[in-house]
């Protein structure tokens, strides 16, 4: 598994435009990969946009099974798109039963109702959804914070046409305790909930401060 960060320079309009529309940050990203990547549940490209605390910056984390090609960052309508080159490592998680992680997983919690995902609004229920996904994912939610980051809209492009998306974006921050380390690395690798091509899903984790 191989992890980017690409530290975006938000002055650019390119970037502007992107980070108001996730989708085409999706496709900018794809565009480190072969033409057409129609790849496996487990091998799906992870990303979530954060904020760097230093320099207040965005900077986007990008999981992904293949090593991400930066060709495309010398053509001229990627000129000034980063404000500085691209970090990439290959890593791999030491997974134990009963070991503690510290946690930030960027989500569209939602229920489905008639047949439709219905996004939760109140924390209760969004910190349920967390539990639940815990359960699903080998791990067991210690403690957690659950900031809404609100509405996010995304034009996305299909053979239909274009179709408009909104998700409600919710950060979790916090500590888990892993139960299943082979479930947990299969969350690690697939993402959690909803809206994974838009920048929602990716489940980092570290050791606990």
């Amino acid at each position: 598994m191989h992890l980017s960060r690409l530290t975006l320079n938000p002055r650019t309009r390119r970037v502007q435009r992107e980070l108001a529309d996730p989708y085409q940050l999706h496709r900018t990203l794809m565009r480190c990969f072969p033409d057409g990547l129609e790849a496996p549940e487990h091998e799906r490209v992870l990303f979530r946009v954060d904020t760097d605390r230093r320099t207040d910056v965005p900077v986007v984390l990008m999981q992904s099974h293949l090593a991400p090609e930066w060709g495309w960052l010398a053509e001229p309508g990627a000129r000034g798109y980063l404000m500085s080159a691209p970090e990439s490592k290959e890593f791999t998680l030491a997974l134990a039963p009963g070991q503690p992680l510290a946690f930030r997983l960027r989500a569209n919690p939602t229920v489905r109702r008639g047949g439709k995902r219905q996004p939760l609004y109140r924390e209760e229920d969004q910190l349920t959804w967390l539990t639940r996904k815990g359960e699903q994912g080998g791990f067991r939610v210690l403690h957690s914070s659950a900031v809404q980051e609100g509405d996010q809209t995304a034009w996305v492009h299909r053979d239909e046409g274009i179709l408009k998306a909104t998700l409600f974006a919710v950060r979790f921050d916090g500590l888990l305790h892993v139960t299943d380390p082979e479930r947990l690395w299969r969350a690690v690798c697939t993402g959690i909930g909803s809206g994974k091509g838009l920048g929602f899903g990716l489940l980092s984790l570290a050791p606990p401060a």
